[in-house]
C-alpha cells in the first residue's frame, strides 16, 4: 500500500471550504464527513480534513493560525500539464479564492501557480517534465 498523506485544515465556514474544494477537482468522501469536518480526496493518497476551529482544537493544544496573517505551510498538488495548472487556478479563482498569491515559476522543465483558499490556506500547482530536468536546476540556487 502506498503512503498517504492527510493534510488537516482549520476552516471558518466548513460548506464553503467544502464547496470550494470541490471546484478545485476534489471530492467530498461522506463516509468519513460529517457538520463537523470534511474528507476531501484529490487522490488514491492525497486527502484533504477540514475541520471546525472546534474539531481542530481536539487535536492541539496551540492556538489557531490566522492563514489570513499568517503562515506555517505552503501545501502542493501536481498537475498533468500546464494547461491543468492554469484550469485548477482559474477554478480556485472562479469559487472564491485568490490566484496566484505567490510569483509564478516558470522553466522550461516546470510551471507552477498557486492559489490561497477562502482562509488563507496557500496551495501552489505544479506541472514538472522529470525527463527535461538539467541535473543542477537553475532555480536551485534560488
Amino acid at each position: 500500500m502506498p503512503r498517504m498523506i492527510f493534510v488537516n485544515l482549520p476552516v471558518t465556514d466548513l460548506k464553503r471550504a467544502t464547496a470550494f474544494y470541490e471546484a478545485v477537482g476534489a471530492t467530498r468522501n461522506p463516509q468519513f464527513s460529517d457538520d463537523t469536518a470534511s474528507c476531501m480526496v484529490f487522490s488514491e493518497t492525497i486527502y484533504v480534513m477540514l475541520t471546525t476551529h472546534d474539531k481542530f482544537r481536539q487535536f492541539t493544544p496551540k492556538p489557531i493560525a490566522d492563514a489570513k496573517t499568517s503562515n506555517q505551510a505552503l501545501f502542493c498538488l501536481s498537475a498533468e500539464s500546464r494547461k491543468e495548472v492554469d484550469d485548477i487556478v482559474g477554478r480556485a479563482k472562479a469559487a472564491g479564492g485568490v490566484a496566484d498569491p505567490s510569483p509564478v515559476d516558470e522553466y522550461d522543465f516546470m510551471y507552477g501557480r498557486s492559489f490561497e483558499d477562502p482562509d488563507g490556506h496557500m496551495w501552489g500547482v505544479n506541472w514538472l517534465d522529470m525527463a527535461a530536468v538539467p541535473p543542477k536546476p537553475a532555480m536551485a540556487n534560488a
